[in-house]
């Protein structure tokens, strides 16, 4: 499925400015009060931004450039006093709200969420397994914050790539806020998978060199993708063998699977309507590419959830004070960060689990098909 810039959200916070009274509303409307839920893990979390320069590749949305990443990093950290993390720049909030048309609510305002990572604290511990988050086509990184942080609590390095130009609006420390050209290309989706299978090749390069020397496990990587990101993991891995285990959170195979196969784990968490086996919903590509997981493979459905609930959207919507729909978003969440979780501690640490093999009483959204 593509993926929906969050109208929700967007309107929410609009929906907040407009219920002012009158004498509040004539003045500069002040940012709606948004945050992320505390992760649940023993650790800390710290987070870094980095600026990846790839020297050896033409960007695909403007040859004239050198293929430059933004990357947020989140990792279990000592205890700290540093600010907390901002979740997105002014600059990439008023491009997000820009392109979804919203009017009358201060342009930075979604660069006001409150996050729960402190900017620049210490690393609590070396050998960090690594997991890999893409977002949704136009989509920014931060969209999957609430995700990065629980995993660093849990010990490791989340790592989300804003693909440039794929995004609304990529802040790069030049000053400028490169826009997405591939919004405006009508058969872009089609090649994302194989742009960001090279981006996340390229980041893996990097990650090893991050923190002190040993900071980062490069031979334990997963990679998480939400919408066209979850394509994106399962062509990086046929692409690059270093990454040991993909999921894929509600994404068409736009880019099919190979006929020989992946042999590796690979996990399908989606919404339960648009992706039922054996139904005629209108996305039939997981079907297809299920005979071709030929590793550790789960095809998962959450009732109740749209293309959004794997993201923070949906709980910042609800907190903006608007109904929150079928599924909370704060359960949404729960069950993301629960199920990605075991996922990766099954597959990158050996940690035995049943959570991802049946029903459980605890989490009765959720459904396991073939």
């Amino acid at each position: 499925m593509s993926s929906s810039l969050p109208r929700a959200l967007a309107a929410a916070a609009l929906a907040v400015l407009a219920g002012a009274s009158p004498a509040i509303a004539s003045a500069k409307p002040s940012p709606p009060a948004l945050a992320l839920p505390a992760p649940t893990g023993a650790f800390p979390v710290g987070a870094a931004t980095l600026h990846l320069v790839d020297q050896s590749r033409a960007d695909p949305w403007t040859p004239a450039e050198r293929r430059q990443l933004m990357v947020s990093l989140w990792y279990p950290a000592k205890p700290s006093a540093k600010p907390r993390a901002r979740y997105m720049t002014p600059e990439e909030s008023a491009a997000l709200l820009a392109a979804e048309g919203v009017e009358g609510m201060p342009p930075d305002a979604l660069s006001h969420v409150r996050t729960n990572a402190r900017a620049g604290a210490a690393p609590a511990r070396t050998r960090l397994p690594v997991v890999l988050l893409s977002p949704g086509f136009g989509a920014p990184r931060s969209s999957l914050t609430a995700l990065g942080e629980e995993l660093a609590s849990r010990g490791y390095l989340a790592a989300a790539v804003d693909h440039t130009y794929e995004a609304a609006g990529v802040t790069l420390p030049d000053g400028r806020t490169a826009p997405c050209k591939a919004c405006e290309i009508t058969d872009s989706p089609g090649l994302v998978p194989a742009i960001r299978s090279a981006d996340m090749s390229f980041v893996i390069d990097k990650l090893g060199s991050w923190g002190a020397p040993g900071q980062v496990d490069t031979t334990r990587i997963a990679m998480v993708g939400h919408s066209i990101g979850g394509n994106s993991a399962a062509k990086a891995m046929v692409d690059d063998p270093r990454i040991d285990a993909g999921a894929n959170m509600d994404g068409s195979f736009i880019e099919p699977l190979p006929a020989a196969g992946l042999a590796r784990p690979f996990l399908l968490f989606g919404t339960a309507t648009s992706f039922k086996p054996g139904s005629s919903a209108e996305e039939p590509s997981w079907g297809a590419n299920w005979p071709r997981l030929t590793g550790w493979k789960r095809w998962l459905t959450v009732t109740g959830s749209d293309h959004d609930s794997f993201t923070d959207y949906p709980l910042l919507n609800e907190q903006a004070g608007l109904p929150a729909g079928q599924l909370p978003g704060a359960r949404a969440v729960k069950i993301t960060r629960t199920y990605v979780r075991a996922f990766v501690d099954r597959h990158l640490l050996g940690r035995p689990t049943t959570l991802l093999d049946g029903p459980r009483a605890a989490f009765p959204e959720v459904r396991r098909w073939p």
